[in-house]
């Protein structure tokens, strides 16, 4: 369900800004304590260790927390950074990008706009794709549907 459907839905977005609003117990309930670290406290999962990074079939990722769609697989490339990697979301609404220097150094994080949640990074190293940038997301932050 995209962003701006479920904020029409509610008929406007949730106070936190987005169009899914929980508490922190209930992410809690809802996430396992790994992907709660990832989604909801902006952790990251070790590189090369996502059940997703090598998926390479035709279909669907969407938000772990929410189910928010955010990428189509073939958008999806080899990076050989250790992390799944896309060169666009399935929309530009899809996701949030929010500057980040917890590290000392300029990022630009990347979140699901419909619940908030931490997806990963985009870097502009994406070279040979055609927008030039490098979503590089956690596979913990993410689930995959696909095609039928």
């Amino acid at each position: 369900m995209s962003a701006s459907h479920d904020e029409a839905a509610q008929g406007a977005a949730a106070p936190n800004g987005f169009g899914l609003e929980k508490t922190d117990e209930e992410w809690r309930r809802e996430l396992s304590p790994e992907q709660y670290a990832v989604l909801r406290e902006a952790g990251t999962e070790r590189p090369w260790t996502g059940e997703l990074l090598d998926e390479g079939r035709a279909g669907l990722y969407t938000c772990a927390a929410c189910g928010a769609e955010l990428f189509k697989s073939g958008t999806k490339f080899d990076s050989g950074c250790g992390w799944p990697s896309f060169y666009e979301s399935i929309r530009p609404e899809a996701v949030q990008l929010l500057e980040d220097d917890s590290l000392g150094m300029a990022r630009t994080e990347v979140r699901c706009a419909n619940c908030g949640s931490h997806l990963g990074h985009v870097f502009p190293d994406g070279f040979g794709t055609p927008t030039g940038d490098r979503y590089c997301m956690n596979s913990i932050s993410l689930n995959f549907s696909p095609e039928a």
